[in-house]
């Protein structure tokens, strides 16, 4: 059977015909991930950018709930937040309410560089989307839109919304230790 093949017959509800085509199409995204990610390569893994994306929807976040949101050991998620605040793309805290608390943000690089990739991605994905026909593209984003919601992954950003969280004007400015 070709790779392009359909594993059963148009119309069946099949589980290993819907998984063999996510993971099909997981291989482009993971490739378009990739590729957004090749002029940063020597600031950031993919790994890392997806840190800084969750950190992006957040004005702050502790290390457990970072940790929680990317399924890693608290251990894993400060080693690369370690990297990030060393390239300086994250900033450490302290918790102004609670002192014995420590908070992490993304400093005005950090949400450059997330602007940045995502742009290049959403450029890169609309190019592959505007050769699918216009009558399967809304049967797209209702499969595609359930897929995330039952893995529990928030929505992406509206391609006009900014990055920064609410209450920001303006980029933070990075403080220099």
């Amino acid at each position: 059977m070709s790779e392009r093949a359909r594993p059963t017959a148009p119309g069946i509800d099949d589980v290993d015909a819907v998984t063999h085509a996510v993971l099909t199409a997981s291989r482009l995204l993971v490739a378009v991930s990739a590729r957004s990610l090749a002029e940063v390569e020597d600031r950031v893994t993919l790994p890392q950018f997806r840190l800084l994306v969750v950190l992006s929807t957040h004005d702050t976040a502790k290390l457990v709930v970072l940790a929680d949101l990317l399924d890693v050991n608290p251990s894993t998620a400060m080693r690369m937040l370690d990297r990030l605040i060393s390239a300086g793309l994250a900033d450490r805290q302290t918790n102004p309410d609670n002192r014995r608390e420590t908070l992490l943000r993304l400093t005005a690089d950090g949400y450059r560089l997330v602007e940045e990739v995502t742009t290049r991605r959403r450029q890169e994905i609309a190019s592959i989307v505007a050769k699918i026909a216009p009558e399967q593209r809304s049967a797209l984003v209702d499969a595609l839109t359930a897929f995330s919601n039952a893995g529990g992954e928030p929505s992406a950003p509206d391609k006009n919304a900014t990055l920064y969280p609410l209450g920001w004007s303006d980029p933070p400015v990075r403080r220099s230790t």
